[in-house]
Formats: structure tokens, sequence, C-alpha cells
């Protein structure tokens, strides 16, 4: 088995949809690990891997003490799936969450990465930027002129918020073949990106493919 194969595996359509929304998840947690900014969030694949969650976290609590093996059996096999999805989702809103509380101004202020923001992290992120403007505040800006107090100050064409590094390097893996060349801007670097072909290239010059579909992140 090749990686053609492999790939077709993971993206076929004739999966059950627990195992394709599995395969999704694994894939959303691993380009969000790897991409430098916030990534959109995958609201329909959440409510369906939460729901499950929940509903195998209900009959595991109703098996509970049943003496049949066959029930144990079965309960230790539900388990065992649901810890996994659970590692996932934890391991995935963590590592949004670590973005959010890094680039909190620069999301909050970006209309395209607010947008990427599930309801529970834009009250997150708006209640975890407050409290920063009211201890920095509390603790030093108030001793600065008036002027001198902005968290999103751009005087002197420097801005004060910190942006994600969007040219750090990242491997991608193209998941079907991209007819336009990959452009590194700045440089005279193109390639063609095939399917199974992986690369290590700037963020910026892939980043349209990747929340396209047509690569992913490794």
């Amino acid at each position: 088995m090749d990686i053609d194969d492999i790939l077709a595996e993971v993206s076929g359509d004739g999966l059950p949809l627990e195992t394709q929304d599995l395969h999704e998840l694994t894939r959303a947690w691993v380009t969000e690990r790897s991409a430098p900014e916030l990534l959109p969030w995958p609201s329909a694949l959440m409510e369906r891997v939460l729901e499950r969650i929940h509903q195998q976290i209900e009959v595991v609590e109703e098996q509970v003490g049943n003496m049949d093996p066959k029930t144990n059996f079965r309960l230790i096999i539900i388990q065992t799936e649901l810890e996994r999805f659970k590692f996932l989702v934890r391991s995935y809103l963590r590592t949004r969450i670590a973005k959010i509380d890094k680039h909190t101004l620069y999301i909050l202020t970006n209309p395209t990465q607010s947008a990427r923001l599930s309801e529970p992290e834009r009250q997150y992120a708006t209640n975890h930027q407050a409290l920063l403007q009211a201890h920095y505040q509390s603790s030093f800006l108030a001793q600065f002129p008036t002027s001198l107090q902005r968290l999103d100050d751009t005087a002197g064409g420097i801005s004060m918020i910190e942006q994600p590094d969007v040219d750090t390097a990242v491997f991608v893996r193209g998941l079907r073949d991209i007819e336009e060349p990959v452009i590194v801007e700045g440089t005279d670097i193109d390639f063609e990106l095939r399917r199974g072909d992986v690369y290590v290239v700037r963020w910026s010059a892939v980043r349209e493919w990747v929340l396209s579909g047509n690569a992913e992140l490794i």
C-alpha cells in the first residue's frame, strides 16, 4: 500500500460516518497544531462529535454494573472509542485556546480571524482581552499619557498588535492535483502540488489550498 492508497482510504466516502468524523477530527487537530494562525471552526463536525460523545457517555452510565460478559466487552470498546474522541477534542480545543491567548487582540480586530471563532471562543477571547486591558490599566497604563495607553496603537507605522507569522515553514501534503502553480511570494520559487506530494514551504504559500481542502498539513 502506497501513500495514494492511504489517502484514498482516509478520504473514502464509503466509510461509516463515525470513522469519517474521526479522520476529519484528526486532520483538523493536526492542521490546527501545524498552522501558525487560527483556522476556521468546523461547526458541523464538532456538533456531530460532541453529540456522539454525549450519547456514548449515556450508554456507559446506563450499562455500568451489568455483569453480562458480552455487555462488559461492548462497554470496553465504547469507552476506548470514547476516550479517543475526548482526547482529540481536548487537544484540538487547547490548541485553539493557545492561539487565542497569544493573539487575542489581533483575532478580535481582524474580521477574517474573528469569523473563525466559535461563539464560546468569541466570548472567551472578549473576556480574556477585557481582563488583560483592566490588568494593564491598573498596573502601569494609567501612569502613561492618554495617547500612549492604547494597546492597538499604530503610531509611526508600527503596530502594537502581535500577529502570527504566516511565513512560518510547514509540512504540506497534496490531497488532490492542483493545476495552478504554488507561488512563494517574494521569491522566484513556484511548484506544482500533486496528490501525495509532500513539501516544506511557507504557510502563506499554501494557505488557500489547505483551507479549500486540496492539501493538508502534516
